[in-house]
Parts: C-alpha cells; sequence; structure tokens
C-alpha cells in the first residue's frame, strides 16, 4: 500500500521534476502535470498552476500503468 504524499514530497517533485504534460487553456491559470520523486524515492505526478506569482497545487498522485505507460510518463491512448 502506498503511503500519504507529504508537502515535502510535493516540493521535491514541483523543484526537481519534470513537466510531462502542459495544459495551456486550464482556467484561471496555465497548469502541468510534473512527473517526479518523493522523498523515499517513489513517482509522484503534480498537477500544479500558476499566476505567474504563485504555484498551486492542484493534486499529487501515484501514477499506474492504468493510465500510463510503463515509463509512467507518457499517458496511454
Amino acid at each position: 500500500m502506498e503511503r500519504d504524499i507529504s508537502r515535502a514530497d510535493v516540493k521535491k517533485c514541483v523543484l526537481e521534476g519534470e513537466i510531462i504534460e502542459d495544459y495551456p487553456d486550464d482556467f484561471p491559470h496555465l497548469c502541468c502535470l510534473i512527473f517526479g520523486y518523493t522523498i523515499n524515492d517513489k513517482i509522484i505526478h503534480v498537477v500544479a498552476g500558476s499566476d505567474g506569482k504563485y504555484i498551486y497545487i492542484i493534486t499529487a498522485y501515484f501514477p499506474n500503468t492504468i493510465k500510463f505507460e510503463k515509463d509512467l510518463k507518457t499517458r496511454r491512448k
């Protein structure tokens, strides 16, 4: 069973992760999907938006191969 995702996990993902999807039409701010790792090296995804001044965390989750390919970066079609 996966553990909870902490603020430290989200911060690490946002600061060190890789943007794997952009959502330029999201409202009220542009958003993106970030692939990264927790402080314990588990893969997580964070959806975040920004108004140019602040970063807003929308959600964070442990991805799976139901919606993503084995690399957990490429969305299944």
